[in-house]
């Protein structure tokens, strides 16, 4: 754990990063690490922060002090700190995602986790955001034995908490320099009726999956809007994992299927409000993932539960169940991490979709 000697030094050094980022030009592939001022070692570029009264001055100053040609290694602004430039591995460089710094909301099990596998499986520098930070430290070290030291970096947050997602992003910012490809994952599920569901419940679940998705894309958005000022090249992405339930109404299941309409208003609206930063916002639309947990535990899973409840008629198993939400998908299965990580994927990589909600149901929605 650094110890800085002030949050207001170590906000600047937070803004400072994708600052130094974007001037190093090399695209996603390259990182900044940030360390503490005390930690004086050798630097290739000397900048005395103390002469700016704000981190874009210090900005300005640092992109005209910056060589015309070659990258300085290690940038030092005195009084603020000290600045790592890496670059990520040939074989992140190479994969589908060129080494971009990736975070995940609620990427410690299910949908989430496996998304951010396969986002590490094509090239993407991973933070794993949880609200179980052990959990969510087990899969970064999975990762990094897997794929390499440096690969996955583990954070604690509570989406739901703005202080608590500020620090996310700081940490990630001052860990790698900035973010690429933010994915708002981390969502709740609480079903019920009108008379059975408390406003106490209601809240809860608009606030995890509406109100999270704001604040993380306020402080997310932060670090990408300085890289775009700075680097005329750069483009960033930001991807709401939202529901089949975003698109069509759910039964006795209003509070998750309003959120999640909301979170395509707010998609919307983000996407037009970013696009001059060059940023893109999109949303992808799952069906449900019935080989995870959420359904598939074999004691609290929802098809247990729908057996219990008699919810199904005639079932008289799991799998009775499990083949009565089957049938009504086209494509006779459930979405699974890779179909989603597929259309985040694409989210990224094509160049003039922003705004956009797409279904990957198995066909079971379309849109209208």
């Amino acid at each position: 754990m650094q110890m800085w000697s002030s949050e207001e030094t170590r906000n600047k050094a937070a803004t400072l990063a994708p600052v130094a980022r974007a001037l190093a030009a090399g695209g996603p592939a390259v990182r900044v690490r940030v360390e503490t001022d005390s930690d004086s070692g050798p630097a290739d570029l000397q900048l005395d922060g103390t002469a700016y009264a704000t981190a874009e001055e210090a900005g300005a100053a640092l992109k005209a002090a910056w060589p015309a040609a070659g990258r300085p290694g290690t940038v030092r602004i005195a009084g603020v700190g000290r600045f790592v430039l890496t670059e990520a591995p040939q074989d992140k460089k190479a994969g589908r995602l060129g080494g971009r710094i990736c975070l995940v909301t609620g990427a410690a099990q299910g949908f989430g986790e496996g998304i951010a596998r396969e986002l590490a499986l094509a090239g993407g520098i991973l933070v794993i955001a949880d609200l179980n930070l052990p959990l969510a430290q087990a899969v970064a070290r999975s990762l990094n034995d897997q794929y390499g030291a440096g690969t996955a970096l583990a954070v604690g947050v509570d989406v739901g908490s703005e202080l608590s997602v500020a620090e996310m992003v700081t940490e990630t910012v001052l860990a790698f320099g900035g973010i690429d490809l933010l994915v708002s994952n981390a969502g709740v599920l609480r079903a019920g009726g009108l008379e059975d569901m408390t406003l106490d419940t209601f809240e809860f679940v608009t606030r995890i999956n509406y109100t999270a998705f704001f604040l993380v894309t306020k402080y997310g958005s932060r670090p990408m809007k300085l890289q775009a000022r700075f680097d005329p090249a750069y483009t960033a992405d930001i991807v709401q994992v939202n529901s089949k339930s975003g698109l069509e109404g759910s039964n006795r299941n209003f509070a998750y299927a309003g959120g999640k309409f909301g979170g395509i208003g707010l998609v919307q609206s983000f996407a037009k409000e970013l696009v001059t930063d060059r940023v893109k916002v999109n949303a992808v639309c799952p069906g449900n993932y019935y080989e995870g947990p959420l359904w598939s535990d074999p004691e609290k899973g929802l098809f247990v539960q729908y057996l219990r409840a008699g919810k199904v008629p005639g079932a008289q198993s799991v799998d009775d169940v499990y083949r009565f939400y089957i049938d009504k998908v086209p494509m006779k299965r459930g979405c699974s991490p890779r179909d989603v990580t597929r259309a985040i994927l694409y989210c990224a990589e094509q160049a003039y979709e922003t705004g956009q909600a797409i279904p990957v149901t198995g066909g079971q929605n379309m849109l209208k």
